[in-house]
């Protein structure tokens, strides 16, 4: 189940509402708790045991490293013993097919599985919730739930279940205890909501479109491939920024805050900045539990630019189990250390190029993300710059950019704060009634996106 489809919408939500409200407050949390299991079990229900056994083992693990706390003890086995599970079954859904056909590509071996594994959806963000939970518990962040439905509400929390934001438990702890729920709180959460809804089903769905068209017709024009990456620069923006808002919208609806997880990043003049605006809670996570782990920027230079291979790295692998993903993920690390070396004191003091610097190397960087595998990626960089290319341009290249420079336009500006800037320099009665309005007419057009087109995908289920 998806939060840009009817049957979520008009059907599963207003009835997990109703029942949320109805119940007392002491029971919140477990009618809660069975909300997220039936939606996370809609698509997968064998995963349901697998995501609360997995919950169960961390639940026990952290009460375990409390109790050794409380002898004068680190509790440090505990620890050690929720990493290794915790990442065993990443590597046993998500990467253990990846590994055996590199060990088979390399050595020339003929491993084969015999069982046929899938991804459950949303692992790679439930998993990192739960380790961070026992780590801040470790480090004494913050203290164990001891309630079993508190944790497992938290961890299955469905607005943010299956593709974040990654929220820490020390950021939501007093609210699993006691959250504030208000008729302003509920209608602002619809409206970020809406506004998610609408960048996911009227920007991400309508450009994606175009991607899928360049992507599927085989040989490129140099056009046409830039024409290819522009169309996923912006769907992958508005869909996964789309559905961030949404479940920020969700979260208020049910009393919860959750944090920003974008924050304008094509308006960016720098690498560094572009990861400190997008996809705020990963990059924060990798920050808090890997880099400064690692030893930071503490342990000299060279030490310092390896901590920032493996922490990128680490995060393309985390997108993924294929070489574009960790090469993406690298690629992002080379221009990183370039910029702290010396390019990002050049980059704060200009105006307009560094800009243009800031959204190339996300276009490039998204032509790997994007493919299926890394050569396809290099290949489409390659038609970028007219390597292997037969043709600059093609009529229907032309076509495509003459039709869907509206639709750019459209996605350049509201990929900036131009929007929201303005809509706050109306006076606030005229703009509660104008934020009505537009909202009604913003689900009216969603609602008839979904019914009539059979073009709905999601970018990060595959995460």
């Amino acid at each position: 189940m998806v939060f840009s489809s009817t049957i979520f919408i008009f059907i599963y939500l207003p009835i997990a509402l109703m029942l949320y409200y109805i119940t007392p407050f002491k029971w919140r949390n477990l009618v809660l708790l069975i909300e997220n299991l039936v939606f996370y079990g809609w698509g997968e229900p064998v995963y349901v045991f697998l995501m609360l056994a997995s919950v169960a083992v961390d639940y026990f693990l952290a009460l375990m490293i409390e109790r050794s706390h409380n002898k004068g003890e680190k509790g440090k086995k505990w620890l050690i013993i929720s990493i290794i599970i915790n990442i065993g079954l990443l590597v046993l859904f998500k990467y253990l097919t990846f590994i055996c056909d590199t060990l088979n590509a390399l050595f020339s071996l003929n491993i084969a599985l015999k069982m046929n594994i899938v991804m459950p959806i949303g692992i790679s963000f439930y998993t990192f919730q739960k380790m961070s939970y026992v780590i801040d518990v470790y480090r004494n962040d913050c203290k164990a739930q001891h309630s079993f439905t508190a944790f497992g509400t938290y961890v299955s929390l469905f607005p943010q279940l299956i593709a974040g934001p990654i929220v820490k438990y020390r950021d939501v702890a007093e609210q699993m205890e006691t959250r504030n729920t208000s008729v302003d709180k509920f209608s602002d959460g619809v409206c970020v909501f809406i506004v998610g809804l609408c960048k996911k089903v009227l920007l991400a769905n309508s450009i994606g479109i175009l991607w899928d068209t360049l992507y599927n017709s085989g040989n490129l024009s140099v056009l046409g491939a830039w024409l290819a990456v522009a169309a996923f620069t912006f769907q992958i923006y508005f869909d996964f920024s789309g559905y961030s808002d949404m479940a920020i919208g969700l979260g208020k609806m049910l009393g919860f805050e959750f944090k920003e997880n974008f924050d304008y990043p094509y308006i960016s003049k720098s690498a560094t900045e572009f990861w400190r605006r997008w996809h705020i809670s990963l990059s924060t996570w990798f920050r808090e539990y890997v880099y400064i782990p690692l030893g930071g920027n503490r342990k000299g230079k060279l030490r310092w630019y390896i901590n920032i291979l493996i922490v990128w790295a680490a995060t393309g692998l985390w997108h993924g189990a294929s070489w574009n993903f960790i090469a993406w993920g690298l690629f992002y690390a080379f221009w990183l250390i370039i910029e702290k070396l010396f390019l990002l004191k050049h980059l704060e003091k200009g105006r307009i190029l560094p800009h243009i610097y800031a959204i190339l190397i996300a276009m490039l960087g998204w032509a790997l993300f994007a493919c299926n595998s890394l050569s396809e990626g290099l290949t489409l960089i390659g038609s970028m710059f007219g390597i292997g290319v037969s043709a600059l341009a093609s009529q229907s290249d032309i076509f495509y950019l003459v039709s869907y420079m509206p639709l750019f336009v459209i996605l350049i500006i509201a990929s900036s704060p131009l929007v929201k800037n303005a809509f706050l320099c109306i006076p606030e009665k005229s703009r509660n009634v104008l934020t009505l309005i537009l909202c009604l007419f913003g689900l009216i057009l969603c609602t008839a996106s979904i019914i009539s087109s059979g073009y709905n995908p999601f970018l990060y289920f595959r995460f």
